[in-house]
């Protein structure tokens, strides 16, 4: 049955009515000391969580993780009225007016021909209807400080793609490649590790911005084969497990071996 307006709004009422009980003075003494500094690493996890209930694929996972997000940014938001900064209904209302003056297609008279011009119309808005990056604001500005270091890469450089700053052809990315890679093995050789370190960052941003060429997204990427490195490895584990052994006393020999068969599997 589909849900009435009534429901959902029945629903909500009692959401914020749990939060603002928990908040009281005869609520629960842990909320009670909670700021909005403490809030940022709790959405951070609980975002976390809800893209690996995405990527699982389980309804009942998804519906628990967005749950669980919606409470801490409903959360934030009831400590911030607290404060006296603002109210969930200013908050409501700032985006809904953002979305509708961004979808001018949508919501006006804008036509578009397809998704690149609503990407460009997005990214204009922005500059020049709600002048982002004026007032000594600058090219990075809005590309949050605590993304994961290589989404903040590409993000970083799809921004200076897009006011001219870039490489014409993906051979000349490839070119950067093999140059950043004899400079970590210069380093290597000298042993210097301060060197070391700054190469290996410069040989990382070099493979962000081939992904970025190539249309891949580099922690999506680095997601996917992190994931595959431990269902291959898992495999080894259970594969030894039923010869009564454990890695730390099979032979390097033995778990390539099992490593080979997991992909064979695959």
């Amino acid at each position: 049955m589909k849900e009435t307006s009534c429901q959902a709004e029945a629903c909500f009422k009692r959401l914020l009515q749990t939060i603002q009980k928990l908040r009281s003075k005869d609520g629960c003494l842990w909320d009670r000391k909670q700021k909005k500094e403490d809030m940022a690493k709790y959405i951070l996890e609980e975002t976390y969580e809800l893209i690996d209930a995405i990527e699982d694929g389980s309804p009942e996972a998804l519906k628990e993780e967005m749950g669980d997000l919606l409470f801490q940014v409903f959360f934030l938001a009831h400590i911030s009225e607290e404060a006296g900064d603002f109210k969930l209904t200013d908050i409501m209302k700032d985006v809904t007016e953002k979305m509708i003056r961004r979808h001018p297609h949508v919501f006006g008279n804008t036509r578009v021909k397809n998704v690149e011009e609503i990407k460009n119309n997005w990214e204009d808005i922005k500059r020049n209807m709600e002048k982002r990056n004026e007032n000594g604001r600058g090219l990075f500005d809005n590309i949050p400080r605590s993304l994961p270091a290589l989404l903040r890469a590409q993000k970083v450089t799809e921004a200076a793609s897009k006011v001219g700053f870039d490489w014409v052809r993906t051979e000349e990315v490839l070119a950067k490649i093999e140059e950043e890679l004899n400079e970590f093995k210069s380093s290597l050789a000298a042993n210097d590790i301060k060197c070391i370190r700054e190469e290996i960052g410069d040989l990382l941003f070099s493979l962000v911005n081939i992904s970025r060429f190539v249309n891949v997204n580099a922690e999506e990427s680095l997601t996917a084969s992190l994931a595959k490195f431990i269902d291959r490895f898992s495999y080894i584990q259970e594969k030894l497990a039923e010869q009564g052994k454990d890695p730390a006393g099979a032979s390097l020999k033995e778990m390539d071996d099992l490593w080979n068969e997991s992909k064979l599997k695959e």
